[in-house]
């Protein structure tokens, strides 16, 4: 996966700057000066967040240890790649993905910060999380575990805490909320289960679970458990019936009464 994605994203580069010259030194700073996935993103990602209390060389040679350490989240940020595309109606080339889309980027930033909490370096993934807020507008705790194929479309206002836990293929809209319902201690937020879809502004509250396949409607508000290949939808979220498809983080449709 990571090949393939890498080999698309030069191919994709090289004819952006043919169409648009004015571009050619971010998009060779980008991508056509390195010789991986991972060093570009290590190099995109660092320019982003980089600021004078943590340089970008420095946020750089954090990413590139994390990736040799663990690949897999390259592989797993390759899957993003592809997630987007499949899912974006506003995106037909991977590129844009990369250099563009604050959603991925957020999540790329996650991906090392979560890498960095589990090595005990919590205080340095915390300083993450705060930059990933602050320049994203996404705030994600450095302990939540997140799998691929992940996709937050627009992705400002998104709060995810401690010690929520996403699957593969999940895709989730702005201003959604996965948080606890108070200051209880603990395992306290949800468990969000394979090819879920969040519809923008709900909000999913305390260790409940969303289970496989279920659609979340706008602006709901949920505070039970979900079950599998559900549609909820309302304040306080209610069943209205079930999604048409398997997997409706991939459809990506938001209606709820197409069920």
């Amino acid at each position: 996966m990571p090949e393939h994605i890498w080999s698309e994203l030069q191919r994709e580069a090289r004819e952006l700057i043919s169409r648009e010259p004015l571009l050619a030194s971010y998009v060779y700073a980008c991508v056509l000066n390195h010789d991986s996935l991972g060093a570009a993103l290590s190099f995109l990602l660092s320019s982003k967040i980089g600021d004078y209390v943590m340089p970008p060389m420095t946020v750089r040679e954090l990413c590139d240890m994390a990736y040799e350490e663990q690949p897999e989240i390259i592989e797993k940020a390759a899957h993003d790649i592809q997630a987007v595309y499949d899912r974006d109606a506003a995106t037909s080339t991977f590129l844009p993905v990369i250099l563009y889309l604050k959603g991925y980027q957020s999540i790329q930033i996650h991906r090392l910060a979560h890498f960095l909490w589990n090595r005990d370096r919590r205080d340095l993934a915390i300083y993450l999380q705060s930059r990933n807020s602050e320049i994203f507008g996404v705030d994600i705790h450095p302990a939540c575990q997140m799998g691929k194929g992940i996709m937050f479309d627009h992705a400002t206002g998104i709060v995810i805490g401690e010690t929520t836990v996403i699957e593969d293929d999940v895709s989730i809209m702005q201003s959604v909320t996965l948080g606890g319902t108070g200051n209880e201690q603990g395992d306290r937020h949800p468990k969000i289960r394979s090819g879920v879809l969040i519809s923008t502004g709900a909000k999913v509250l305390g260790n409940i679970e969303v289970g496989t396949g279920a659609k979340v409607g706008a602006g709901s508000v949920v505070l039970e458990d979900v079950a599998a290949h559900t549609t909820v939808v309302g304040v306080p979220a209610r069943l209205v019936g079930k999604p048409c498809k398997e997997a409706p983080s991939r459809t990506m449709d938001h209606n709820v009464y197409n069920e």
